[in-house]
């Protein structure tokens, strides 16, 4: 040390060498002795020396390889700053440098008096250290998660005098803090959150300190934090959060909420629940606060919520209301305006603009491809919540929608099939909406909607407000009922009675009919018709078109019957049930004669049978009642007797065989009472003389031959492959 005295100047050698003793009284010791020496080169403005001081504690201490010289500058460096008071602030990065660089120092004791010299420092130079403040705060979240129980206590008190210091300093640099609290937020280790939390406390608490316009960019961080382990964090988590919420609403317009949505919704998809139930509160509130501004983030907004829908444990109850509240609030900003102009991404160069100068834009596309997704979800409720947004869309936006419709109709059909009476309801609404939007392409020939040849049969569709999908709706419908026939047996009267409800009765019969005349598959033809001829005998909702059958007083409900017929003769006992709606009983009669050329088989007495208890029933009162003018209607009487010869001896034999034995006989009548008449009186019904009934049961005779063709094919094959397994 003698031989290196010179190296130490101006620190006398004896000070040098107790400085670096491994002894902390006498490090101590010469810490005093260098108090004094500094105190003295200031009273004389040796400044140079003062420097040179510097250098040597630093370089020759502070930074040697020796532990004890290592906390000998430390404590030096300290004693300096102290006795030079005030006018240590000149000086303060060659103070400042060498002590952080301890900080990372394996010896803890040397951490513990590196904290300890820091805080002398700072302590003297109070506000000119905030120009090293980052440098500072970097290592003080490094020691808060010190291992050492005294490095971190003599942490805290730094950390304290460094959050007085900036608490009451005008000077205090948060733009340039900001890219450190972003940087350090996400550490995952709880004490340095808690530090970092305890950070953005104090600078809330600060006046003059606006941390709000900086939030978007600690926002994140803060959430994931809000995961942490330790209840106590989250709690402080919380509290921040809290704070930072009442600030937005006291100044809603300083706030910029699209930097800060994007956010929310990750984190609204969360696995933990408190995370998830604060992400979507503060969705809630962005909305109620920005308005329409949320709008561009509609589908993101849908993806986080919607999931929510299928929660149903009692924990997860406050998450599932308040993304209900976030759709609930997000479908009421959009409204008709948004269907106006085009639908182009938010993103997009003319979108681009500062929040407040904005011309929010809805794009749909996004949005549908969202529901189309949680349409299909495992989840009821979703699927309920996806399809409310569906019809909302093309309530409001129904020219956007509409240019995705492609996407959405597929999905829209296949759910029909769903286990869930409310999804098939629901559904069938946002299908009725498709069908007749006016958004939608128009009929503009008779091929592309698969129309009847008649021209009344395509006035008759543009009266009734449907668009080209209508036709493509009831196609698809029926491939569905034929690829499952469960879902046909199961839910095909009640899916085909809620449409006549949503759309116009005589455009689905009519369309259906049309479809059905050539259906490649006859035996589902059979099942469909009967399964329509049904509803039509028996639906309240089919009222008004069972009355407009009935009379066939006008040209429009006598080419709706011809429509009908041609489909119906796929099932002869609904062609009969038709023609005994309609009152054409001189044709009911002809086709029951030619019932003697068909296969009866079990299913088609049992046909008859049911349709006997429908003539019981109080569809078919006034046929009953007709009865009693044998003399008009002779060909009812004949049709009647003809059914009940064509049944076994059975229950429905027995009601029908009573029925006819209370018609009174036509012996009985005076002679010049006895007129033969087809039914009817023909002035009554004028348009029915326009039909070729020979023409109709040659049809009806054409159809019952492919049937009969294809049933005789089938067992050729059943029959065929019975023998090669025989083989």
């Amino acid at each position: 040390m003698a031989d290196r005295a010179q190296d130490f100047w101006p620190l006398p050698p004896a000070t040098a060498r107790a400085l670096s003793d491994k002894l902390y009284e006498k490090r101590k010791g010469a810490a005093l002795e260098i108090d004094r020496l500094v105190r003295d080169l200031v009273q004389s403005n040796s400044t140079d020396q003062i420097e040179k001081l510097l250098h040597v504690l630093k370089t020759e201490f502070a930074l040697s390889a020796n532990g004890n010289a290592r906390k000998g500058g430390l404590i030096g460096l300290a004693a300096l700053a102290i006795a030079m008071g005030k006018d240590s602030t000149a000086f303060l990065p060659q103070l400042i440098e060498p002590v952080i660089a301890c900080f990372n120092d394996p010896d803890s004791r040397t951490r513990y008096f590196a904290c300890e010299a820091l805080y002398n420092i700072v302590k003297i130079a109070r506000s000119a250290v905030l120009l090293h403040f980052n440098n500072v705060v970097k290592v003080l979240s490094q020691l808060a998660a010190d291992p050492d129980i005294n490095v971190k206590n003599g942490s805290e008190l730094l950390d304290r005098l460094m959050k007085d210091i900036v608490t009451e300093s005008p000077k205090f640099d948060l733009v340039a803090f900001v890219p450190l609290l972003r940087e350090r937020i996400y550490v995952t280790n709880s004490f340095v959150r808690q530090f970092i939390l305890s950070w953005i406390t104090t600078l809330n608490s600060v006046p003059d300190i606006n941390l709000l316009i900086y939030l978007p960019e600690i926002l994140d961080g803060m959430f994931h934090i809000l995961g942490d382990t330790n209840k106590e964090i989250r709690k402080m988590c919380e509290f921040c959060l809290d704070h930072f919420m009442k600030e937005i609403k006291q100044s809603p317009s300083s706030v910029d909420y699209p930097s800060m949505v994007n956010v929310l919704i990750a984190h609204s998809q969360s696995n933990d629940e408190l995370i998830q139930l604060t992400a979507i509160n503060w969705l809630v509130e962005f909305l109620n606060q920005a308005g329409r501004n949320m709008i561009p983030f509609s589908s993101g907004l849908l993806n986080a919520t919607l999931p929510c829908m299928a929660y149903d444990r009692v924990e997860r109850k406050s998450i599932k209301e308040a993304a209900k509240v976030v759709n609930k609030n997000l479908m009421r900003l959009i409204t008709t305006e948004d269907d106006k102009g085009d639908d182009q991404p938010e993103d997009s160069p003319q979108n681009a603009s500062p929040l407040g100068q904005r011309s929010v834009r809805l794009d749909v596309w996004p949005m549908v491809d969202v529901l189309t997704r949680f349409i299909q979800h495992d989840s009821m409720q979703c699927k309920i919540t996806a399809l409310r947004w569906t019809y909302h869309l093309h309530m409001k936006t129904p020219s956007k929608i509409f240019k995705h419709v492609e996407n959405i109709f597929p999905v829209l059909v296949g759910s029909l099939s769903d286990i869930s009476d409310e999804v098939v309801l629901l559904d069938l609404e946002v299908l009725a909406e498709v069908v007749s939007s006016s958004a939608g392409p128009t009929v503009t020939s008779q091929s592309a909607q698969g129309a009847s040849s008649s021209q009344h049969g395509e006035k008759n569709k543009a009266a009734s407000g449907m668009n080209a999908y209508f036709h493509k709706f009831m196609t698809k419908l029926l491939q569905l009922f034929a690829s499952n026939r469960q879902l046909l047996d199961d839910r095909g009267s009640f899916i085909i009675r809620q449409l006549c409800l949503l759309l116009n009765t005589e455009d689905i019969y009519r369309t259906l009919s049309e479809i059905l005349v050539d259906y490649k598959d006859l035996q589902f033809a059979t099942d469909m018709v009967q399964t329509l001829n049904s509803i039509l005998l028996t639906a309240t909702e089919l009222f008004e078109l069972r009355n407009q059958l009935k009379g066939l007083v006008s040209e429009r409900s006598c080419m709706l019957f011809h429509c009908l017929y041609k489909s119906w003769c796929h099932s002869p006992i609904a062609t009969v049930s038709l023609c005994f709606l309609t009152q054409n009983y001189a044709h009911a009669s002809n086709l029951i004669y030619m019932f003697g050329d068909l296969e009866v088989t079990v299913h088609f007495l049992t046909e008859i049978d049911k349709l006997v208890q429908l003539l019981e029933s109080p569809i078919f009162t006034y046929l009953r009642l007709q009865l009693l003018d044998t003399e008009r209607n002779q060909y009812l009487v004949k049709s009647l007797y003809g059914l009940l010869m064509l049944l076994p001896q059975s229950t429905a034999f027995n009601t029908l065989q009573r029925r006819l034995a209370c018609v009174p006989s036509l012996l009985q009548l005076p002679k010049d009472q006895r007129k033969s008449s087809p039914g009817l009186i023909p002035e009554r019904r004028p348009n029915l003389k326009a039909f070729n009934w020979d023409e109709m049961l040659n049809h009806f005779k054409i159809l019952q031959a492919q049937h009969s063709k294809t049933k005789w094919q089938r067992m050729r094959s059943t029959d065929e492959q019975m023998q090669s397994l025989k083989i």
